[in-house]
């Protein structure tokens, strides 16, 4: 019998399944992965399985894109006939995509147990889709894992009992720690060597999807290439805002990728002086590798990276990323250090609480014995 269904959806849901799939070969539990290809491109994708040794998913459901409200509908449509036909103990979620929420939601309607490891995370901007899909999926969860304290008192104001809650670390950076030696040297990813640069992603609506924002962006990220050159893995959706908006020139003097793989990622974040990005993911790996980041947003849902790690949030204007460039540039920027259990084990500790845990689950709640007329 299948104990824990887990889903892994998009780009950022991949560096956190692998080490949760491991853990749990490793403690003898049974697990399938469910893919919901929510990211379709090989190199959004595929290539993370092959980095990261993720076992090919025991279910596909090939989504792909679409509104909010289209991929959200389709998952759910997908997944309920992969859940009846499985009948899993619990469904594994992780993290804060369209698919995470989706899957929760139809398991927790069918009366089947939901886990959310990297919950209760929030950036009290309910303009982002994914503090939505954090919210309602933390409510709906039997068992959350944390990777913060500081998501323990969030959740706590929700009214989730802490008895559900497990303080466990981050398994995304289980992840960095496991691959870091494989990492690719950014030499080889870039076909030569640069003496210092800095790397740069964007892919936020609120960065990417209004012409002035964009090209403001655009604009003082040329100006810090003229010190400092700036490597930028172009993620398609910003692609796409340049094309439509005319702003092709504003990508001139930098070193545009294609999307990169994982091992090709954590090269180039490794070596670089800086970081700007607006990913919430690359604000936790910056801290874990000690290099300076500046979060090109307006609030975070990881308080830690501010508060103990190398992130300063600088928001969207060009002023305040150019006086954060110069400081980090002088010899400033924050030097951070580690935060408590982000030490390569997060995801081992959810295997132990699991193995204690799934027991006590007589299987699925009277709930999902009728269907809904």
């Amino acid at each position: 019998m299948t104990q824990v269904l887990c889903v892994a959806g998009a780009r950022p849901n991949f560096m956190k399944i692998a080490p949760v799939m491991a853990a749990l070969a490793d403690t003898g539990i049974a697990a399938q992965l469910l893919h919901t290809g929510q990211h379709y491109d090989a190199a959004m994708s595929d290539s993370f399985f092959s980095d990261l040794g993720i076992p090919p998913p025991d279910h596909h459901l090939e989504v792909g894109s679409g509104s909010h409200a289209v991929q959200t509908a389709e998952v759910m449509r997908r997944f309920e006939p992969v859940l009846d036909r499985v009948q899993p103990r619990a469904v594994l979620v992780v993290g804060d995509v369209n698919s995470t929420i989706a899957c929760a939601l139809v398991a927790a309607k069918r009366g089947v147990r939901v886990i959310h490891v990297e919950a209760g995370l929030r950036s009290y901007d309910r303009s982002m889709p994914e503090e939505i899909n954090r919210v309602l999926t933390d409510q709906i969860s039997d068992l959350l894992f944390i990777t913060e304290k500081s998501a323990l008192a969030n959740l706590a104001r929700e009214g989730i009992d802490p008895a559900r809650v497990e303080f466990v670390g981050n398994v995304m950076i289980d992840t960095l720690y496991r691959n870091l030696e494989r990492a690719v040297p950014a030499s080889r990813t870039l076909g030569g060597a640069l003496p210092e640069y800095a790397v740069l992603t964007l892919h936020r609506p609120s960065n990417v999807d209004d012409p002035a924002t964009l090209a403001a962006l655009l604009g003082v990220v040329g100006e810090i290439s003229r010190t400092l050159p700036v490597v930028m893995p172009l993620h398609p959706r910003t692609r796409g805002s340049i094309e439509k908006f005319g702003l092709s020139d504003g990508l001139d003097g930098l070193h545009v990728l294609p999307p990169v793989g994982y091992l090709e990622m954590l090269g180039l974040m490794r070596d670089a002086r800086l970081v700007l990005t607006d990913s919430g993911g690359i604000q936790e790996e910056t801290t874990a590798l000690g290099v300076p980041c500046l979060t090109l947003r307006e609030n975070t849902e990881r308080p830690i990276t501010l508060d103990e790690g190398t992130n300063t949030l600088v928001g969207a204007s060009p002023d305040a990323i150019r006086a954060a460039f110069e400081d980090v540039m002088g010899g400033g920027g924050k030097a951070g250090r580690i935060p408590e259990y982000w030490d390569g084990r997060a995801a081992m500790r959810i295997a132990h609480t699991l193995q204690g845990w799934l027991p006590a689950v007589k299987g699925v709640r009277a709930l999902s014995a009728t269907r809904a007329a």
